[in-house]
């Protein structure tokens, strides 16, 4: 049996829907990685820390996060999620490319309107050693970044569970 050539342009098109949604659950992975990583094991062992050592080292990673690698990933996860969906729009798996790419824009959405501002408020506090009330400004941050970044894990995961099971799709 003898199949029929498909069009260079249906291929070169399949091409792209399919390394756009490698590239999605790909990045997506890894973010959900990095935010699972500061829920099981960064946040509990600075938990530990003096107020002085933890506001010292939030305020280092919050700098050294802020790189090529980083940003390649957290953004990438978003454009690349999006195009996918639109890139399978009316085939089989769209609804597992969507909800992925809602989950993970959700997940920047709580980073944009709490993490970020968080971070920005530990580092505008300024040297830890200058700091006259480090326990005050430590329970200002992080009371509130811990379980919001458990929501980030949470939708992040969730959101590459749904890219994962669209490349089953």
């Amino acid at each position: 049996m003898v199949r029929a050539r498909r069009p260079a342009d249906t291929r070169r098109m399949d091409t792209l829907r399919g390394a756009s949604l490698v590239g999605a659950t790909l990045t997506t992975g890894l973010m959900a990685g990095l935010f699972f990583a500061y829920t099981c094991s960064v946040m509990p062992a600075l938990k530990g820390a003096d107020d002085r050592t933890f506001v010292d080292a939030m305020q280092r990673v919050n700098v050294a996060i802020v790189n090529g690698w980083f940003l390649l990933a957290f953004l990438g996860a978003a454009v690349l999620g999006v195009l996918a969906a639109f890139l399978h729009l009316g085939r089989a798996g769209f609804g597992w490319v969507l909800a992925g790419a809602v989950l993970y824009l959700a997940a920047i959405a709580v980073t944009a309107a709490v993490n970020i501002p968080l971070n920005n408020a530990l580092d505008a506090a300024g040297d830890p050693a200058a700091i006259t009330d480090l326990a005050a400004v430590r329970t200002r941050f992080e009371t509130t970044w811990v379980p919001w970044n458990l929501v980030r894990t949470l939708t992040s995961t969730a959101g590459f569970a749904c890219l994962a099971w669209a490349l089953r799709v």
